[in-house]
């Protein structure tokens, strides 16, 4: 029974924000795993580069696309649909952030990090909602992984309103997209990521061992880490996971203690 549980073969996955970061960690995981990935970024010379050195594990297709926009979302959806008729796993994970004082923050960066973070997570699944559903069955259930972040669970100590706003949104709407596919034999599922080095953590990414001293597990995420959860929940193994969000974190969301002060 365990031999071909975390298995991906003969599976396709499409991986927004994929060309670097938590995405690029998550698309190599899937390689090794079997499955056959594509990665959409909005840098199409960034996307096609990682796509190469990602072929070394698997087939790894560039698929360049700007999903900030529904139109966007569409059109990556229909790119995909030029190489596949039915799509197995979909990881939404581009993203953006956006830091301000309270006084100061602009209209402008409120609404890129929504629109990215939310809006497009939404309407991206909407729009490769048919190929999803060609390909799940209640033996082989389709997924949908939302990439949230622990900033939606605990908030951080930093200005960045709609990014927080943004990630709980994301698990709440996992919650409900979840109780509508299931009907589909689709699982939507979230992972929550705490400290990864990647260039939007950049505290992570430059400055770990300091970092990894306010974390209960004393270290920063691996690169095996994230693509270990996220091949868990796209494979056999987390079939039966349906609307939760697993935060990968070392504990800073559930176990941090905040000391009192006398």
């Amino acid at each position: 029974m365990m031999k071909n549980l975390f298995s991906l073969e003969g599976r396709t996955a499409l991986i927004t924000g994929g060309s670097r970061g938590i995405g690029k960690m998550i698309a190599q995981g899937f390689l090794e795993s079997g499955a056959k990935v594509y990665i959409s970024a909005r840098k199409a010379e960034q996307c096609d580069a990682t796509a190469a050195e990602l072929s070394k594990y698997g087939k790894c297709i560039s698929l360049p696309h700007d999903v900030s926009t529904v139109d966007g979302c569409k059109a990556l959806a229909a790119h995909y649909c030029t190489f596949e008729k039915s799509l197995d796993i979909l990881v939404n994970n581009a993203g953006a952030a956006w830091g301000a004082p309270f006084e100061e923050f602009p209209e402008s960066g409120w609404d890129k990090v929504m629109d990215l973070n939310v809006k497009s997570l939404f309407f991206l699944t909407q729009a490769l909602y048919n190929e999803l559903k060609t390909a799940a069955s209640a033996d082989k259930p389709g997924k949908v992984i939302n990439i949230a972040s622990i900033d939606g669970i605990k908030i951080n100590p930093w200005e960045t309103y709609p990014y927080q706003a943004s990630k709980a949104a994301v698990i709440h709407l996992t919650r409900r997209m979840a109780a509508r596919l299931i009907k589909d034999n689709i699982c939507v599922s979230a992972i929550a990521p705490g400290a990864f080095p990647s260039d939007m953590n950049r505290a992570a990414r430059d400055a770990g061992d300091a970092v990894s001293q306010m974390i209960p597990a004393k270290r920063i995420g691996r690169d095996e880490d994230m693509a270990g959860t996220a091949v868990f929940l796209a494979s056999k193994a987390g079939d039966y996971v349906v609307g939760d969000t697993l935060a990968v974190d070392g504990g800073v969301a559930y176990c941090s203690i905040t000391e009192a002060w006398a």
